[in-house]
């Protein structure tokens, strides 16, 4: 298996910072979708796919968004050029026929209401992830966050359905001059054993 050079580790973990200020500069839909159809490449259990986003771009969608979030991310947020909804579906299971045909995968989630949330959480949660990569590495810069009201969110952009918001993520072009330092990370041996 080939590997990544060190430019794109670059892009997409070195030099990749969140951002919180935004250049005034649109996102075209067909870089979202790139961005997407990377993202769902990334493995989930039994190929899953629970993850769902909602693009708020236009001025009335922002203004739907404005009042479910948190006071300290509502400027960045409405500055953003958009503001992905990164849900997760608790029906993903009813896909599974197509995106894992090989045997009835369906049968362990109908009706096992822990293992449809586990599920779909942790793998909604591992394609946001898969994402925010997938978007950097396209060129696009990330700032993903967790303050908003999710029952807010998920009655004005989800109602009707069985997706639930898991976190947002800001996306654009970032205004390199409006960052802090970065803050510092963990060493290996913090985190980590091999046993």
């Amino acid at each position: 298996m080939p590997t990544a050079d060190d430019k794109s580790l670059d892009v997409i973990f070195r030099d990749a910072r969140t951002h919180s200020a935004w250049l005034d500069k649109p996102v075209d839909d067909a870089l979202l979708e790139k961005a997407f159809r990377l993202a769902v490449m990334g493995p989930t259990s039994a190929n899953c796919l629970p993850m769902r986003i909602v693009f708020v771009k236009s001025k009335e969608a922002k203004e739907k968004l404005r009042p479910c979030m948190a006071e300290g991310n509502v400027e960045k947020t409405m500055a953003a050029p958009v503001a992905a909804i990164i849900g997760y579906d608790m029906e993903f299971y009813e896909k599974l026929p197509k995106l894992f045909p090989h045997t009835d995968a369906r049968s362990w989630f109908a009706g096992n209401d822990e293992a449809i949330k586990n599920t779909a959480f942790r793998n909604g949660s591992l394609q946001g992830g898969y994402f925010m990569l997938a978007a950097r590495a396209l060129g696009l810069d990330c700032g993903p966050m967790s303050g908003f009201d999710n029952a807010k969110v998920d009655a004005a952009f989800f109602a009707g359905t069985k997706i639930k918001s898991n976190f947002m993520c800001n996306l654009g072009y970032g205004d390199a001059s409006k960052l802090h330092p970065r803050s510092p990370r963990l060493d290996f041996t913090e985190a980590c054993k091999i046993i």
